[in-house]
């Protein structure tokens, strides 16, 4: 809601725009009036404080609102009403500055001397341009007045004498809190200077824990420490100063959202804050009835607890290696989205294999991989790692979300379940009964070498399908012609190794003969000229094999059209003469070739009708 005022000193005029009036300044105590805090002017009243500020100085008031003394806790009213020359005067003058200050003159992380035992108050500045002293934020700056100027302020703030952790050390509630902190020699810390915002978990907070859990940390000093540094801000954020969700950076490293839901503060999108803006001279605390558990004060099985991979926690769990996940080794778990297990899985000897290299034998992190490198896991197997344009890859894994690097081990969530490769290209294809066509005609045009060498291939494989769509007569011929079968199936291989993902939705391959292959993804889809890919990833020790159900064709030259009314003509491109040459040669039957390309031609035709 965008409100509007009158400036200070100046007020309306009936049939006049804006506020053209000039009022006559007043002392503080009438302008206290004015400003909309007529209940702070009635308890100056009562501690018989309006002598002091109606008369010759120059004072700053920061006034708390008439809303701020209603909603401050009875008890806390009670005591300072009754006892008005005492508790309400002191309370009144930690309010008051004895000198004159603007807006301008409260400066960040500036402290001023208030009027009661010398004790300071304390200015913070926030990015989203709201200002607080001792954490009450101020609402209405600069209401000038003959003898000072007030600020109003939208709490009733109280007098600081203590620092963040003598703080703790005398609350009942933070027990647990305050041993810890001895534990982790971070008491001296929390006494020295400094600006610290401290989420301070209650007694209540470390008993949710599972005994197990907490004892783990409790009895190992730099899970500890991350877990205690994991609740300490870097500066002091006050609850006011929150409008809405900010990554705030913690001591351990990491960042906390720290947000709002209507009048409540939130952590990590929890309405876990039960108190807020309890100030020690050195920062604030806010208490949380939640433990937070930063990832690296964690196992791999916790890190795997309310994430995405809860299917993949339960594999390794039933393969017999949760005791394993929630040891101290140093591992890497990749671990594959729930949606990347597809239908129900068997138990058996395989399966415990599978899963024990999907664990690499050393704890990396994905910045730490390059393209090339072998991973060593405990099934004794190498993965190969892919590194592409768009995607980092682990055979046919790639890397889908944040590492989460852990206490002893790191967690690399993955899109797929791992199919490590158990033979070379030629094995993949023979032990696939969709592929006996290819397995033959590979061996009809002798390239049953050139899949099984070391050199990276990646091969686009016809299916029985994509050979029987050619008609019976032309494919009795082709399959008998060694030449012309192997310029069809070297176009249908490229060098390197890609994997489906590192496809992007304009992707180059050069095949081993002809012009290009162009791929593109779609609805998760891989498609090669145009041809969709119906089983991606097939690995193989020098390679990768995709299943395709037609044969790849060179894709139609590219034509520019000139800019006219008139239809363009056709035109045709030498490069497309020479390429038809070229794979006329592979044909012993010229006939054969025709029929194939005018069959080409009229599907092509048939498409853009």
């Amino acid at each position: 809601v965008i409100s509007y005022e009158c400036c200070p000193g100046y007020e309306k005029m009936p049939g006049e725009k804006g506020c053209p009036a000039a009022l006559p300044l007043v002392d503080i105590y009438n302008t206290l009036g004015v400003a909309g805090a007529s209940t702070t002017q009635m308890y100056t009243d009562r501690a018989n404080l309006k002598e002091e500020i109606d008369g010759p100085g120059s004072v700053t008031f920061f006034a708390p609102s008439n809303t701020a003394w209603s909603a401050l806790p009875h008890e806390i009213l009670d005591a300072l009403v009754s006892n008005v020359n005492i508790e309400l005067l002191n309370a009144l003058h930690y309010h008051m500055v004895d000198r004159r200050l603007t807006s301008e003159d409260l400066k960040h992380g500036s402290s001023f001397t208030s009027m009661y035992q010398d004790f300071d108050v304390h200015i913070h500045h926030y990015p989203n341009g709201i200002v607080t002293v001792n954490c009450a934020r101020l609402i209405k700056t600069d209401q000038h007045a003959t003898n000072g100027i007030v600020h109003v302020v939208d709490r009733v703030i109280t007098a600081i004498s203590n620092n963040v952790h003598s703080f703790i050390d005398t609350d009942d509630d933070l027990e647990t809190l305050r041993t810890a902190l001895a534990a982790a020699g971070m008491t001296t810390m929390l006494e020295s200077e400094g600006q610290y915002t401290l989420f301070a978990p209650t007694n209540e907070a470390f008993e949710k824990i599972p005994p197990d859990t907490l004892n783990r940390i409790l009895g190992d000093p730099v899970a500890l420490r991350d877990l205690l540094n994991y609740h300490i801000l870097k500066h002091m954020q006050c609850a006011e100063s929150i409008v809405t969700g900010m990554p705030m950076e913690t001591m351990q490293g990491t960042v906390l959202e720290v947000g709002c839901d209507g009048d409540h503060m939130t952590l990590n999108g929890k309405a876990i804050i039960t108190k807020t803006d309890q100030l020690g001279t050195n920062g604030v605390i806010h208490y949380i009835n939640e433990l937070l558990i930063p990832d690296s004060a964690k196992t791999l099985l916790e890190l795997m607890e309310g994430s995405t991979v809860t299917k993949a926690q339960q594999m390794f769990v039933d393969t017999g290696l949760g005791p394993l996940l929630s040891g101290s080794e140093a591992l890497t778990l990749l671990a594959p989205q729930d949606d990347a297990f597809k239908g129900s899985m068997t138990m058996d000897g395989e399966m415990k294999k599978l899963m024990n290299n999907h664990l690499l034998k050393t704890q990396l992190s994905s910045k730490s991989l390059y393209h090339g490198q072998e991973l060593d896991t405990l099934g004794g197997l190498k993965l190969r790692v892919f590194v592409y344009r768009n995607n980092l890859c682990i055979e046919n894994a790639c890397i889908a979300a944040h590492d989460k690097m852990g206490r002893f081990a790191s967690m690399l969530t993955v899109d797929k379940v791992l199919t490590p490769p158990t033979g070379t290209i030629m094995d993949v294809l023979k032990a696939d009964d969709r592929f006996s066509l290819l397995t033959g005609a590979l061996q009809t045009a002798g390239m049953t070498e050139l899949m099984n060498q070391q050199k990276l291939l990646t091969v686009f494989a016809p299916t029985n399908d994509a050979f029987n769509t050619i008609p019976r007569p032309e494919l009795n011929r082709l399959l008998q012609n060694s030449q012309g079968l192997s310029r069809l199936l070297r176009f249908h291989m490229g060098d390197g190794m890609l994997v489906s993902g590192g496809v992007t939705s304009h992707t180059r391959m050069q095949p081993l003969l002809g012009e290009r292959l162009e791929m593109g993804m779609r609805n998760y889809t891989v498609y090669v000229n145009r041809v969709p890919v119906v089983e991606a990833d097939l690995m193989a020790t020098n390679g990768v094999v995709h299943a395709v159900n037609a044969i790849i064709k060179p894709l139609p030259p590219r034509v520019e059209r000139p800019q006219s009314d008139r239809p363009a003509p056709r035109i045709r491109s030498a490069s497309s003469r020479v390429r038809k040459a070229s794979v006329s040669r592979g044909f012993k039957n010229e006939d054969l070739f025709q029929k194939v390309m005018n069959s080409r031609s009229s599907r092509t035709m048939t498409q853009r009708q």
